[in-house]
């Protein structure tokens, strides 16, 4: 096998010649590259382009980020999912601000300490924006990594973590940091993919030991995969006056802080319709009746794939102005359509508000313009 010298400069004339083109490789700004590094988490690099700079136009700096509040961040955020990612920017934000001067720390451990900033962020960020000579293995530099040197063991396993680190660390030019981690993990993402990789285009298919035993489909390692399970859910929406009723998730949580229509997961047995009058009940007190039926709408998530079942309601008393008890939220409005564009939503109910934006009938259903 080549020596770690020629593995390492195979990778970084590749990575010369064949970088893709992105906003935070202009200057390596060290803030561009943290944000960079957490958007990247659970997002293909075209979306986490397009929320990036969205994301820097509104926040140009750790100054403000760490001065808006959390509905801005949310908003900033919404679509992305994760949305514990977000509010650690948040909170990382705030830290930098009050204990270093706005100043993302170049050492590894100091950034491991901070919110949301884990091994590999760190290791991606001290060698990519102070060019520290540390690893970053992500996804996809185990991968490449696991094909090279015919890593047999599950990646999930805590030893072979460490290995798959110690390898990259290995590889690393002095000095030259910045350019391979991002080699590994470009031609991880570009050539070396899960399925189908590009063996004739790689600039290490020669050494690759996966590659030469003819069992690249088989590394890594991986343990079973995680079973995808449906849910089927039912969701509200209870107008009074033309105005629909919304409500904001604990600070816990799955989408925690986002405004949501309230409602829950329909029982065994239990119709959606019988459902969401019941989460009704238990979350706001409030009794409503189903008017309509406005749609069914799909989404899926990591191991979920949801069934949103959405209706139009009434008040149970529609002469009383409907008075929320909050058993699931911490606060609630009556919100104008209109208002609704403004607010962090989990990704199934803003698929809702775009579709009421989207088709007259839905608002005409529920009674509102």
């Amino acid at each position: 096998m080549p020596s770690s010298n020629d593995i390492a400069g195979a990778l970084l004339a590749w990575f010369e010649s064949s970088a893709r083109s992105l906003p935070w490789r202009e200057t390596y700004e060290p803030y561009q590259v943290w944000i960079s590094e957490i958007m990247l988490q659970q997002t293909q690099m075209e979306r986490a382009v397009t929320y990036f700079n969205r994301w820097t136009a509104r926040f140009p700096d750790v100054f403000a980020v760490a001065a808006a509040g959390i509905e801005d961040i949310h908003k900033q955020w919404e679509g992305l999912g994760y949305y514990s990612r977000a509010r650690n920017i948040h909170k990382t934000a705030k830290i930098l601000v009050e204990r270093h001067g706005g100043l993302l720390p170049d050492d590894p451990a100091a950034l491991r300490a901070l919110p949301g900033i884990g091994p590999y962020a760190a290791g991606a960020i001290a060698s990519l924006a102070f060019q520290r000579d540390v690893p970053a293995v992500d996804a996809n530099a185990v991968r490449l990594l696991a094909r090279l040197y015919d890593v047999d063991t599950p990646v999930s396993l805590a030893a072979t973590k460490q290995r798959l680190t110690a390898l990259a660390r290995d590889l690393i030019p002095p000095g030259r940091a910045r350019q391979f981690n991002q080699a590994v993990m470009e031609l991880g993402a570009l050539v070396c993919t899960p399925k189908n990789p590009r063996c004739a285009a790689c600039p290490v298919s020669s050494p690759c030991q996966a590659r030469y035993l003819g069992i690249v489909d088989d590394r890594p390692v991986t343990g079973p995969a995680k079973a995808v399970v449906p849910l089927s859910v039912a969701s509200g929406l209870l107008i009074h006056s033309g105005r629909v009723f919304i409500q904001k998730r604990m600070p816990y949580g799955v989408w925690a802080g986002l405004w949501e229509f309230p409602g829950g997961t329909i029982e065994p047995d239990e119709t959606p319709e019988a459902a969401i009058v019941r989460e009704f009940a238990e979350e706001t007190e409030m009794a409503v009746a189903v008017k309509d039926r406005l749609a069914v709408i799909k989404h899926g998530y990591t191991t979920y794939r949801v069934t949103l079942h959405c209706f139009a309601l009434v008040s149970a008393d529609p002469l009383s102005p409907p008075k929320p008890v909050l058993h699931a939220a911490t606060q609630s409005v009556w919100a104008g359509l209109n208002d609704l564009d403004g607010l962090a939503f989990p990704a199934g109910h803003r698929k809702l508000i775009d579709r009421l934006t989207a088709e007259p009938n839905l608002k005409n259903i529920l009674g509102i313009s």
